[in-house]
């Protein structure tokens, strides 16, 4: 039994002023409020290489994001939001995760992730549906809250902090989700049962069954 948790925060983009970088710092804060110790992965710190499949001797950044992500209990995404979608740069970082199909348990089992996107426009839950298809193909559990955060602009200042109350108070309570979360899943994993369980509840429904629905 850990006498503390872990929860690493990765995120942010390539730009100077990252607003989804800055929704990060502050959801980790409420994981820390919950107890947790905290560490944030910068994706423009981190300046990774483009995922090659082939690359058997990957550089140091790479093996700081693996081994980061390896050794949390949870962990708290957050991505702009470009045409639709996650940022490339995130995708690239997410892609470099498939180095952890070899370590015991593989990828994400049993840890907990909550998802965080920031948009210009007034749409956002799209990149969150994106991160929520990998943590799921990952073997990893996406917590219920969820926060696209639109028109981003209008939220954060110049220096990355919050001038809206209630976004703040919002990622301060997802990130005390996934502490609070992480904590259960590391004193009582899931079992097999489990995560059959809810490998059944997200099949899709049966076409024909759709149409009549």
């Amino acid at each position: 039994m850990k006498s503390q948790l872990t929860v690493v925060g990765l995120g942010g983009s390539l730009a100077k002023l990252s607003t989804s970088l800055a929704a990060l710092r502050i959801a980790l804060e409420g994981a820390a409020e919950a107890g947790a110790q905290t560490e944030l992965l910068d994706i423009r710190e981190l300046a990774l290489p483009m995922y090659d499949p082939e690359d058997g001797n990957p550089p140091t950044s790479v093996v700081k994001l693996c081994d980061a992500v390896y050794r949390a209990d949870g962990l708290l995404w957050s991505s702009p939001m470009y045409n639709g979608t996650i940022s490339g740069s995130f995708k690239n970082a997410l892609d470099w995760l498939k180095l952890l199909g070899d370590r015991k348990p593989a990828y994400l089992t049993d840890k907990v992730v909550g998802l965080i996107s920031t948009a210009g426009g007034v749409q956002g839950l799209q990149a969150v549906n994106t991160m929520e298809f990998v943590v799921r193909a990952l073997r990893g559990w996406a917590v219920p809250l969820v926060m696209p955060i639109a028109q981003s602009w209008k939220v954060f200042d110049q220096q990355g902090a919050s001038i809206d109350k209630q976004v703040t108070e919002q990622l301060h309570a997802l990130g005390r989700e996934v502490a609070r979360a992480s904590c259960q899943f590391a004193l009582a994993p899931p079992t097999k049962a489990d995560a059959q369980k809810a490998e059944a509840e997200t099949l899709p429904v049966d076409e024909e069954e759709a149409k009549s629905a």
